[in-house]
């Protein structure tokens, strides 16, 4: 005699037509033959599994069972005959007088090709025909700007089997984000696979990421950080005017407001400009001969602050 079906299922007499389905769908995934080939305890799990399932998923039948009207193998307790281990008449759950390949099995509600075809991304090959075979996935790198990846954009991408694909760069992307175009790679019976798009971010002269912000060196000369006053920067938008205090020293940070990276959303972040006081390029008598005057006249040693 079989054991009592609602513990081969692992669920509460009291649980829901859909916790029985959900709980057999879990168990056929696990132990059916076609996963575990060769596995006779795998298979005999299965069996017992299907057979509660006969009898759980057909609500005449738990009805039944439950009144002690029949028994877990389906036999009418009354008369207490030896049937079909698979329940009253003989008859397989598999369809098939004996169980044997488990392929095209199917109860009401529930098709195994389908509970396999989920766990392995495929679909049922029909009766006795095995599981068809989803294509591959094509694979691609493509290298942008730091102002794509901020602003968004189109690009065509080249893949190895020669096709071009035309794809939209969402604002936010970052480095080493794959892109996935579903259905877009290779082809097979059960359908395409999807292409991916590894997107690589082109170092830029002038910004860098650090640490969710996008940081940039602003030099300044001499006159503007002792003097102040308004001076340009530029911005992945452009060139900005920014006012500059008096004394402003190298390492000072001005934040410049919604001109930095964008998130997923395709909200704006900050960039943080660096001052970087810097001399001509070229030697200057006057800067040269103030230097020296100064250097002599007002002597001082500047020290790290802490």
């Amino acid at each position: 005699m079989a054991q009592d079906p609602y513990l081969e299922l692992g669920v509460s007499r009291g649980a829901s037509a859909d916790e029985i389905r959900k709980a057999f769908h879990k168990l056929a995934k696990k132990h059916h033959p076609d996963v575990n080939p060769g596995n006779k305890a795998s298979e005999d799990k299965f069996k017992r599994a299907s057979s509660a399932f006969d009898l759980l998923g057909d609500p005449d039948k738990r009805k039944k069972f439950d009144a002690g009207e029949i028994d877990a193998d389906g036999r009418e307790t009354a008369r207490a005959y030896g049937g079909s281990p698979f329940g009253a008449g003989g008859a397989s759950p598999f369809g098939d007088g004996g169980g044997a390949g488990f392929r095209s099995a199917s109860f009401e509600g529930v098709d195994l090709n389908d509970i396999l075809g989920d766990m392995f991304g495929q679909r049922g090959g029909g009766r006795g025909g095995g599981f068809a075979s989803r294509g591959g996935d094509l694979r691609a790198r493509l290298e942008i700007d730091l102002e794509e990846s901020i602003a968004g954009g189109k690009k065509r991408v080249p893949f190895g089997d020669g096709r071009m694909l035309d794809i939209t760069i969402p604002r936010g992307v970052v480095e080493g984000q794959v892109l996935r175009l579903k259905g877009q790679g290779s082809p097979g019976r059960a359908g395409a696979g999807d292409a991916l798009i590894e997107i690589s971010i082109r170092p830029h002269p002038i910004y860098r990421p650090e640490s969710g912000h996008l940081v940039m060196d602003l030099p300044v000369s001499v006159p503007d950080a002792v003097l102040g006053g308004k001076i340009q920067a530029e911005t992945p938008d452009g060139p900005v005017t920014i006012t500059l205090a008096k004394g402003t020293n190298s390492g000072a940070v001005l934040r410049l407001k919604g001109r930095g990276l964008s998130d997923s959303h395709g909200r704006r972040g900050d960039l943080m400009a660096r001052v970087v006081v810097t001399l001509p390029d070229a030697p200057d008598a006057d800067l040269t001969a103030f230097a020296e005057a100064w250097r002599r006249d007002r002597p001082y040693t500047p020290r790290r602050k802490r």
